[in-house]
């Protein structure tokens, strides 16, 4: 029998509603889990802080996990581009044209456009600074010729830096597959750029900076401006690594270098950040002897280790200095044809010619001399009819050619041009059954000298003093009063001159930027000068140089 239930209105109602409840609920956690994507795949942590001046871990959390570092691989990239400049593979005023790869590397970036012209010294400001993309694959792909040759370069960098768990493979540090480092090399690598180009360190302090087409913020410009002693490095960001921060700081005679990985968000990573600076200034000693890292042997362009002649030996690399040179040492020498024989007549009266000076003509017989040698201004030698010994040399050989004066050189240089090849011809097999005509060499003709001779001084002005010569004077441009400049040392060569403006504009922007590096050559050396100054410009950047200990004199437009 069956049994009929019946299920009142209000019980209906409330099955609805507590479905729709839950549907309601259900939608809420798909949407929260869809726009909190980094809250769901939170990035691991890792931390690491060193004292600067020696090396020595005050703190490390995870440092040798293999962890996405953002953009913390553009210190890398900088490295490079700083090693380049050095040693003359690029100059910082080189003009780069951006390529459409570059061109389309997405945010962080410049804006760079395809077949855009930019100096290169806006490229390494756009990526220390404002962290751009676009300008750090231009890097990569100037120095290199494409950004995956680029990035064997910077493992090869890595390797000789100590960097053994890091693998790069892009120039920015947008995530790829396999381009990993851990905090521990990150740190290190923050300290090589403090130490090994302390001429381009201020580039990380600037909170802002012009880049050639725009001015461009610090990316780290809150930790810079919130902590106090903070002067770098870099920061970096993307989903898979979390905010990353390579900072660090100096406070008297103390400088301390602290990494994070993995942060959650800006103001967490630099309070973390800002802990563990404090952490290590509490744990370091306040006087420590400073042990700089060494410097790796230049790895060149290509695979070659060049060592740097200022350097010592370098992480254990022999490191060998080249000097490659463009001279060839030896020519080859033509072989004579085969089966045949030089004709010993000719010879002999090749070695007779070379052998018997020219006679002096007499005064009498200059005109009929000069007229039958018709000696050119260039020392041609035409055929002419000679003396009767001459006249029976010539029934000798037949079908002379005439040559050039300017092609018979010093005598003892030609004979021993002859034996030479007499002997290699002497070597060469003969056959047997083919025979030999003569073959004529040339045919040197003596003719007397018909120039002019030098005539003696007169007596009158045997005693007279030489002309002085005239004074070449020289001064600074006088436009818009940047008549002056300022002396940074004299040096026994030109390169160190170059080398120590280029360090000394990189080091003092501020007052040197515009001005021109000139060596000039004196008797007692080599002078390194900046020019087209004001005077006050002058007076400035000496009190500058001088505050930190670098030898600088104004010079003024007399």
């Amino acid at each position: 029998m069956a049994v009929i239930t019946q299920v009142s209105p209000a019980s209906s109602r409330y099955s609805r509603t507590r479905f729709l409840w839950a549907a309601a609920v259900f939608l809420l956690a798909v949407l929260t889990a869809a726009f909190q994507p980094q809250r769901a795949a939170a990035a691991p942590y890792a931390a690491m802080v060193i004292d600067a001046r020696t090396g020595e871990v005050l703190h490390s959390r995870n440092a040798d996990t293999r962890l996405h570092p953002a953009s913390l691989t553009k210190m890398m990239t900088l490295y490079i581009a700083f090693e380049a400049v050095r040693n003359g593979e690029i100059t910082l005023d080189t003009k780069v044209r951006i390529s459409r790869n570059a061109a389309a590397e997405p945010p962080s970036k410049l804006g760079l456009k395809s077949g855009q012209k930019i100096a290169f010294r806006y490229l390494i400001r756009a990526a220390a600074v404002k962290s751009a993309n676009d300008a750090a694959t231009a890097i990569g792909e100037t120095l290199s010729g494409s950004e995956a040759a680029f990035a064997r370069r910077m493992n090869r960098t890595a390797k000789a830096l100590g960097m053994s768990r890091t693998t790069f493979k892009n120039a920015h540090g947008l995530t790829a597959s396999g381009h990993l480092s851990t905090a521990s090399d990150m740190t290190t690598l923050g300290r090589h750029l403090l130490y090994d180009y302390p001429e381009y360190y201020n580039l990380f302090s600037r909170r802002s900076t012009h880049a050639g087409i725009r001015e461009v913020p610090n990316t780290n410009r809150r930790l810079l401006a919130a902590y106090r002693g903070a002067d770098g490095i870099k920061t970096g960001y993307t989903r898979a690594a979390g905010f990353n921060l390579v900072a660090s700081a100096k406070r008297g005679n103390e400088r301390i270098i602290a990494t994070v990985f993995g942060g959650k968000s800006t103001a967490s990573r630099n309070a973390k950040v800002a802990e563990l600076l404090d952490l290590g200034f509490r744990r370091a000693p306040s006087r420590a002897a400073l042990r700089k890292p060494q410097r790796p042997a230049y790895q060149g362009a290509g695979n070659v280790v060049v060592a740097d002649a200022d350097d010592g030996p370098s992480h254990g690399v022999a490191g060998k200095t080249l000097r490659v040179s463009g001279q060839v040492n030896t020519s080859l020498r033509p072989k004579s044809r085969p089966g045949a024989s030089e004709s010993p007549v000719l010879v002999a009266a090749l070695e007779e010619a070379l052998q018997t000076p020219v006679s002096e003509p007499e005064e009498d017989a200059a005109p009929a001399a000069t007229a039958a040698s018709g000696e050119s201004d260039e020392g041609t030698v035409s055929e002419t009819a000679g003396s009767p010994a001459e006249d029976s040399q010539q029934e000798q050989i037949e079908n002379v050619q005439t040559v050039s004066a300017d092609s018979i050189v010093q005598g003892d240089a030609v004979r021993e041009s002859i034996a030479v090849a007499l002997a290699e011809a002497e070597a060469e097999p003969q056959p047997a059954e083919e025979t030999a005509e003569p073959v004529i060499i040339a045919a040197v003709q003596k003719v007397p000298f018909t120039g002019l001779r030098p005539v003696a001084r007169p007596a009158s002005l045997t005693g007279a003093a030489p002309e002085p010569e005239p004074v070449v004077v020289t001064r600074l441009s006088t436009s818009g009063g940047r008549y002056w400049g300022v002396n940074v040392g004299l040096y026994t060569s030109r390169y160190q001159a170059e080398k120590v403006l280029l360090r000394t504009a990189l080091s003092e922007l501020e007052t040197l930027d515009g001005t021109l590096r000139k060596v000039a050559k004196t008797r007692r050396g080599f002078e390194a000068n900046f020019l087209g100054m004001s005077q006050e410009q002058a007076e400035l950047a000496c009190r500058r140089l001088n505050a930190r200990n670098v030898t600088c004199a104004p010079i003024g437009p007399s």
